[in-house]
């Protein structure tokens, strides 16, 4: 529908893309918050698990947090928005994707960010045996991608699925890899790569044939993790072939429920083709707002409640108000 303006202006000091980044990222605390774990048994016999946490009284409203490469359900940018969702009378759900809730997954796959029959099971099974009237989901960074690609894909959404939000998406994964892999990023791209390599590795005594030491020693790099072991645990032929199947920039046209993007301007994780301007204005349903700050998962706002977790809130308050409900 049309790239909305943003007014979100931090203090001097987080309008550095890579102070806030690692501020948010490393020195956050979200206090007095309590989750509930919930094992959700998938299909093909493993397993994801569900972290909840609830509002005071019963609103028939739920929000589901999906979290960023090598993330989980405990990281302040999940844990501090079902904080801030919970306070407004949002259950929340906070989906730990295959081997990221602290115990390794059953398969020799894991997850990735195209994996959205993963999120249409905890879809299901939320709707097939809780009384929700009302669904969103918030996706960051590689779960925003996630779920950009599920509402665009043209599966039939469930109707008491009334709005989806992302943050700091690469909706074009290869876009977002060679910005990662620039000298900007080598941090970041080395601790990804460190947490990456090491769940491979205590994955090779449930699967030694499929993960030799010769070829984990061969992973230098984000691309050859994905060359390496994402695109054949998944079904891919390589990373390039990933990426490309698994960008959510191509399904963006066919989205048709209201969706919220937001990138910030200083994201050195995405590059040039993770801006959907174009898309963005040809398409009803999709609000995009580029901020000047925010760095990737860095939005510092007062009280320690991050700014787009108070846009989140603010969305999917005001969805059916118009035209102007986000100015």
């Amino acid at each position: 529908m049309a790239v909305i303006p943003s007014d979100y202006s931090p203090p001097l000091l987080f309008r550095n893309g890579h102070v806030s980044t690692v501020y948010y990222g490393l020195f956050r605390k979200i206090d007095d918050f309590d989750q509930e774990r919930e094992r959700l048994e998938l299909a093909d016999g493993d397993f994801m698990d569900l972290d909840w946490s609830y509002a005071d009284k019963t609103s028939g409203k739920v929000v589901i947090l999906l979290h960023g490469l090598e993330g989980h359900g405990q990281r302040p940018y999940i844990t501090g928005s079902a904080k801030h969702l919970n306070q407004a009378g949002y259950d929340c759900c906070a989906v730990n994707f295959r081997g990221c809730s602290g115990e390794s997954n059953r398969l020799y796959r894991s997850y990735h960010s195209g994996a959205t029959e993963d999120l249409d099971a905890v879809v299901k099974h939320i709707l097939g045996s809780k009384a929700y009237s009302e669904l969103y989901i918030k996706g960051i960074s590689l779960g925003g991608n996630m779920v950009l690609k599920y509402a665009g894909e043209g599966r039939e959404l469930p109707p008491s699925l009334k709005a989806i939000m992302a943050v700091s998406a690469p909706v074009d994964l290869y876009s977002s890899l060679k910005a990662l892999m620039g000298w900007k990023n080598i941090p970041y791209a080395r601790r990804f790569r460190k947490h990456l390599v090491a769940k491979l590795k205590a994955k090779q005594p449930q699967f030694p044939e499929l993960l030799p030491d010769h070829e984990i020693q061969k992973i230098k790099t984000l691309k050859d993790f994905d060359d390496i072991y994402t695109s054949r645990a998944h079904g891919f032929t390589d990373a390039l072939d990933y990426y490309a199947r698994c960008s959510s920039l191509q399904f963006l046209h066919n989205i048709k429920i209201k969706t919220l993007i937001i990138n910030a301007r200083n994201d050195s994780f995405l590059g040039p083709e993770c801006y959907p301007y174009k898309q963005a204005e040809a398409n009803e349903n999709i609000y995009l707002e580029v901020p000047d700050y925010g760095g990737h998962v860095g939005f510092y706002d007062a009280q320690n409640i991050a700014y787009t977790e108070k846009r989140a809130l603010k969305f999917f308050e005001q969805i059916y108000v118009e035209p102007n409900f986000l100015s």
